[in-house]
């Protein structure tokens, strides 16, 4: 039987963390990646270099290669805070020069992806330039991702310009062989929900026979999604897309040490509360123990193998 072919929808840190623990489990994995981010070095590089932001996407290659290899601790490297190339990642320089030498930011990353041996395909979500847009409840609109994530005031809905980008080469083909889609971990509307913006890829998510899994964060995001329970992460999600996108959730039932968590209440986030929602939710500890109240990409992995092991018996896929 062949592997199993698995489609992750996201972006920041949140999706590199899935594609570390997946990667281990010989699935066919293909990371569909955002790239709207508008903020530090890749904010830099799109600015001055006309480039698709490539921060995300060396995350995600680094994730599916070895990682104590020397070209992917080579591709982490961030360059020392002085200097012209303060701020900047080789990682993000070596995508920005071999897209100007090997005729496109698509044939960047699959050469990239050769050089790190990468387990699997990153394929970003759109080769337009693109800007993420929000509408606030109080009506006013802001522009740019990191605009977005910082803003006070809830979010009423989301948009790109220019309107409907169309899809990159793959990615619908991508979501409508897939035997699972997985949306998140990460910033709701700026990693997960702004991919499902691009031209035809809620129609191929809705058209497709795969399992549709969302992976709950366990943090909210201070003004993104502020006190947002669980129920209302699923909520945005089917406004931005359609009803019954989500098939199954897996979600963390492990508690955040008291310390973290006052040290992430100061600055308005809070353990997300997993309430009812109407969908099978699959509750496990996947919190990891760090100094950041994140996913463990190893209880991350089990959890979601766990959630698909079914899917050939159930007639998914």
């Amino acid at each position: 039987m062949s592997a199993l072919k698995i489609a992750a929808l996201g972006g920041g840190s949140g999706l590199s963390t899935l594609l570390r623990g997946l990667k281990k489990y010989g699935v066919e994995i293909s990371a569909v990646v955002n790239v709207a981010d508008d903020g530090g070095s890749s904010g830099k590089l799109r600015a001055e270099m006309g480039v698709l932001p490539p921060g995300d996407i060396r995350n995600c290659l680094t994730a599916l290669s070895e990682e104590e290899s020397l070209m992917s601790r080579l591709f982490q490297y961030r360059f020392p805070s002085k200097g012209s190339l303060a701020g900047h990642s080789f990682g993000n320089l070596f995508l920005t020069a071999m897209s100007a030498i090997s005729g496109g930011f698509d044939a960047a990353i699959a050469n990239c992806g050769e050089v790190l041996a990468i387990r699997g395909k990153v394929l970003p979500v759109t080769l337009s330039s693109v800007t993420l847009n929000a509408e606030l409840e109080n009506g006013k609109k802001i522009s740019g991702e990191s605009a977005i994530s910082k803003s006070q005031e809830k979010i009423e809905k989301v948009f790109l310009t220019p309107f409907s980008p169309p899809a990159a080469p793959e990615v619908l083909s991508v979501l409508k062989d897939a035997d699972a889609i997985i949306f998140g971990p990460g910033s709701l509307y700026t990693s997960v929900i702004v991919n499902l913006l691009v031209d035809g890829v809620t129609e191929a998510v809705k058209a497709s026979k795969a399992y549709k899994i969302y992976v709950s964060n366990i943090m909210t995001q201070p003004g993104e999604t502020t006190d947002y329970s669980l129920s209302q992460h699923i909520k945005a999600l089917e406004k931005h897309s359609y009803k019954g996108i989500i098939d199954c959730v897996v979600a963390n039932k492990g508690r955040v040490p008291q310390k973290l968590a006052r040290r992430y209440k100061k600055y308005g986030a809070r353990q997300v509360i997993i309430d009812e929602t109407g969908i099978k939710t699959l509750k496990s500890d996947l919190f990891s123990d760090e100094i950041y109240a994140r996913h463990d990409s190893d209880k991350l992995a089990k959890a979601l193998m766990k959630a698909v092991s079914k899917i050939r018996g159930n007639g998914n896929g």
